[in-house]
């Protein structure tokens, strides 16, 4: 049994409603070459959201014929890539029900030999297209997830990355609505380092003694905590670090900046770089003091974002208005939120 539902959002209430009538049934994800969200990203949203529904299966296939329900050549072309997609993923049954909420899946239906069950609309995908943080709240958690505007501050010791990050947060915050469950993902190594110095109390802060396991622990974790904030908050993510920044502090403390696989994190928005110049170096009991790592750590930062490819520009923001500004060019047209912008915060 199959569905093939819009190339928007408001969809999985349908699905579940119809696969309650079926044994079997198939959610086929299809995306074209030229739309903003891929196939790769298309499949984990449906799949993460019906991961629990056990006669659900989601599988999906690329497809770059136009949509013209008029045209009965590209009809043709569409059913041959469905039927492919099908196959392809294992399943040759034959297909009994064609659900959907729109008027031509009686010609769909019809092309499968199947019968048509008109679905009741559940929104328009074009007005969540329109208005995507007037919507958020209809979004699947996993969708939330992947459509965030990610913007991460990170920096060397006592430079203010959680200082910015926190007002950043409070700015969105402060516009209401959706805004207001904007999330602040704090520093989880920091909460680590709390729990080294619980198991080592004969030990001060700068004789800690760390090993690779630790920032194995510690790079994953970030990206968990992350992940989960984004699926409950609002259309932007502020992060006070992130998993690529636990690579540094790996080659700050073991002189080896290897992260393996957890340093691949989710697209960002903005990187926000903290400088150390001009900045006091401030004792809060959980830092160490070595200014010349600190001073180091800056540049550290700001060569692995230039070597990733996450800085495409070089500016500068005195202030968390021109920060914010930033910020607000990525989200207006934030239905990726995966360009990428280095700011360098004197």
């Amino acid at each position: 049994r199959a569905i093939r539902g819009r190339r928007g959002f408001k969809v999985r209430r349908a699905i579940r409603a119809a696969a309650a009538r079926c044994d079997e049934f198939s959610v086929l994800v299809m995306a074209s070459a030229v739309e903003t969200l891929t196939l790769t990203q298309r499949l984990a949203w449906m799949a993460e959201e019906h991961s629990g529904d056990a006669n659900v299966r989601v599988v999906g296939i690329r497809c770059d014929a136009p949509m013209d329900v008029t045209d009965q050549r590209v009809w043709a072309a569409q059913i041959t890539a469905m039927r492919a997609g099908l196959r392809c993923n294992g399943i040759t049954s034959e297909v009994d029900a064609v659900f959907s909420g729109d008027g031509y899946v009686v010609e769909l239906a019809r092309w499968f030999g199947a019968t048509a069950v008109l679905t009741e609309r559940d929104g328009s995908s074009t007005a969540v297209r329109h208005d995507l943080a007037g919507h958020w709240g209809e979004l699947a958690p996993a969708t939330r997830a992947g459509l965030a505007t990610r913007v991460v501050v990170l920096g060397a010791e006592s430079t203010g990355t959680t200082t910015v990050a926190e007002l950043l947060a409070r700015h969105y915050r402060r516009r209401g609505g959706v805004w207001e469950r904007t999330q602040c993902v704090p520093e989880y190594g920091r909460e680590y380092t709390q729990l080294k110095c619980d198991a080592q109390p004969d030990r001060s802060i700068d004789e800690l003694v760390w090993t690779a396991d630790d920032f194995d622990m510690i790079g994953p974790e970030q990206t968990r905590r992350e992940n989960e904030a984004a699926r409950a908050g609002s259309p932007v993510l502020i992060c006070d670090t992130d998993a690529f920044a636990t690579a540094i502090w790996k080659r700050r403390y073991l002189a080896d900046g290897s992260g393996g696989p957890w340093t691949a994190v989710p697209p960002r928005a903005v990187y926000l770089l903290t400088d150390h110049d001009g900045v006091p170096w401030h004792d809060d009991g959980m830092r160490e003091g070595d200014l010349a790592i600190r001073a180091a750590m800056t540049g550290w930062f700001a060569d692995a974002l230039t070597a990733a490819g996450r800085a495409e520009a070089d500016a500068a923001a005195d202030t968390v208005r021109e920060q914010v500004r930033e910020i607000d060019d990525r989200l207006s047209g934030f239905v990726r939120g995966q360009a990428s912008v280095c700011l360098a915060l004197g």
